[in-house]
């Protein structure tokens, strides 16, 4: 879909408010942190780092059935990315000349997790796991106060169940700043990690333009179900409501093959939301972000699913498994009538963190992976340069790059035992 006008203005207006933060924190440090957290946050904050009394003492402050429920899902979400870490030491060796790959962690990270009314613990989860399972050495973790000065105690005692120790107080445009160029008290990052609002979204941008990479362009969540006549219309009505719970510009989206379901599903959706405390906010997703569409088959919803590249795509037809290989473009795909998006949100394993946008065109969720770099190396010997050495020569010099094979020459015509 094309951006209309006024998004385009708010965008350009998002952009110059977050490069007004990025120049200010860039010279000013800590002290255009503080000003910020004030200006959003409405809290004084004078020592950004959590303290490990404040970590510790956050463990008597979460329920323990919520504990146990974190515990589960951290362990499914542990075996799923401890499963991704069987890297293989790529070597090829062929006429005296070796070429391998090395993993190696990312150095520094950085993990943002928002607070206010729905602290994200769970996003700790997704972001702090796979670093710790890739062996990142330094992790930091930052999230907005509240008014006391406090982080939620969930975000903080799900950090520490993870192992994260260096934990900031501060949220916004700011804290992608201060972890982009560094401050007296919060340590710069190579990479940042983690979802927010447009302002968020924008500064990590932002950041690319300073040398620190991102893990993902990102923007509001979306949800497409495919549905043919065996799906469940209570259970996809729930399944639309979950997703746009999340804020007034989530995007959900009905394909089904079946007339008369979209109709049922509509139904169910009123009966549901009527219970549920953000109607509000669902309402107007219902009425600006949602889609439907009859089709003629499910070969066709699959052209529409992989064309918009949803963030969750819910495949609720009698032979989904077949459909698997047809599946192009999608961040997480849940098939069946029992894997609610939901699920992949929380404890089934698979990581929350996905491209949207259309972005999963291009874009993996986060995994392992993503807190990892690979660097090549090679080993040539001076048989293995002989032998090289005119494709080298001739393709350097056909591209006017002379010294390239001159630095070829001269280690043919060389007697190396003059110089030692």
């Amino acid at each position: 879909m094309e951006k209309t006008s006024s998004q385009l203005s708010s965008n350009k207006e998002i952009r110059d408010i977050c490069k007004g933060i990025f120049k200010e924190v860039q010279k000013n440090g800590d002290k255009a942190v503080a000003k910020y957290t004030w200006f959003f946050d409405k809290v004084k904050i004078t020592n950004f780092q959590v303290s490990e009394k404040e970590i510790n003492e956050s463990e008597s402050l979460v329920p323990e059935n919520l504990k146990e429920a974190i515990l589960l899902a951290k362990s499914n979400i542990e075996n799923f990315h401890r499963a991704q870490t069987k890297f293989q030491k790529v070597e090829v060796e062929e006429n005296s000349c070796k070429c391998w790959q090395e993993v190696r962690a990312i150095e520094k990270v950085g993990l943002y997790i928002p607070g206010g009314t729905a602290p994200l613990f769970s996003t700790v989860l997704m972001l702090a796991i796979p670093a710790k399972i890739a062996n990142c050495k330094n992790i930091i973790l930052l999230s907005p106060p509240n008014r006391e000065g406090k982080i939620n105690p969930v975000i903080l005692w799900t950090a520490k169940i993870c192992g994260i120790k260096n934990i900031y107080k501060a949220g916004g445009v700011q804290a992608i700043a201060a972890m982009t160029f560094g401050t007296e008290s919060i340590p710069n990052v190579y990479k940042i990690f983690g979802p927010g609002n447009a302002y968020v979204m924008q500064a990590k941008q932002l950041a690319l333009n300073y040398g620190v990479a991102i893990d993902m362009p990102a923007g509001p969540s979306e949800l497409m179900v495919i549905a043919d006549e065996s799906a469940k219309a209570n259970f996809v009505a729930s399944d639309l409501l979950s997703q746009a719970e999340h804020g007034v510009d989530s995007k959900v989206a009905l394909l089904t093959t079946v007339k008369g379901f979209i109709e049922k599903v509509k139904y169910e959706i009123q009966l549901q939301l009527e219970k549920l405390p953000r109607k509000d906010i669902i309402s107007m997703v219902l009425a600006n972000n949602f889609i439907s569409k009859l089709l003629p088959s499910i070969d066709a919803c699959l052209d529409i699913a992989n064309d918009y590249a949803p963030e969750h795509l819910i495949i609720c037809t009698h032979n989904y498994n077949e459909l698997v290989p047809k599946i192009t473009n999608a961040g997480s795909v849940f098939l069946g009538n029992y894997s609610p998006e939901s699920a992949g949100d929380y404890a089934s394993g698979t990581n929350h963190t996905l491209p949207t946008s259309s972005y999963a065109k291009m874009y993996s969720g986060i995994s392992v992976d993503s807190f990892t770099k690979k660097i090549f190396f090679q080993e040539i010997s001076k048989d293995g340069l002989s032998y090289l050495s005119k494709a080298i020569e001739i393709m350097a010099e056909n591209e006017n790059l002379d010294a390239h094979a001159n630095a070829v020459k001269i280690r043919m015509n060389c007697d190396i035992n003059k110089y030692n």
